[in-house]
């Protein structure tokens, strides 16, 4: 399976678009409601929690963090919620998020890579990244998320 790989730029700066990942106000607002726990350690679980299947506190993904370097880079691992798929834990890939400063905007990458064959949310996480990396740069960029109509 192939890597997904986005790059967007967004009118804000690194350490404003870094909180929007990290921050729990940020977190809600940009990942439909849920918040990112963790302590951001190498090698630290981490998982996102909010609405959903198993109501206020269904975990969404889950995984570890491989690198965290504050408004720079940070990359985990990351498995469907228990709730999404029986065989959860083997369905892992690698997300790595980079922010660079472009002029007085912000680039920002995000590669979705490692793949098993076969994984049954390739195709639903190839059209969600879009949506989540817009939300960030609408957010970042005006205060306000996207309404999807959902």
């Amino acid at each position: 399976m192939d890597e997904l790989k986005y790059e967007f730029y967004i009118n804000a700066t690194p350490e404003d678009i870094w909180q929007i990942f990290v921050s729990p106000e940020g977190t809600r607002a940009i990942f439909f409601g849920s918040t990112l726990q963790t302590t951001f350690e190498i090698g630290a679980p981490y998982q996102y929690v909010g609405p959903g299947n198993d109501g206020d506190e269904t975990v969404h993904v889950y995984g570890n963090v491989l690198e965290f370097v504050p408004n720079q880079r940070m990359s985990y691992t990351e498995h469907p919620g228990p709730s999404y798929r029986e065989n959860h834990a083997e369905l892992e890939t690698r997300v790595t998020l980079a922010l660079e400063k472009v002029g007085s905007c912000t680039k920002i990458t995000l590669v979705n890579d490692q793949w098993p064959e076969h994984h049954p949310s390739y195709e639903s996480t190839k059209q969600s990244w879009p949506m989540i990396l817009s939300n960030v740069k609408t957010y970042a960029e005006t205060g306000k998320t996207m309404d999807f109509g959902w």
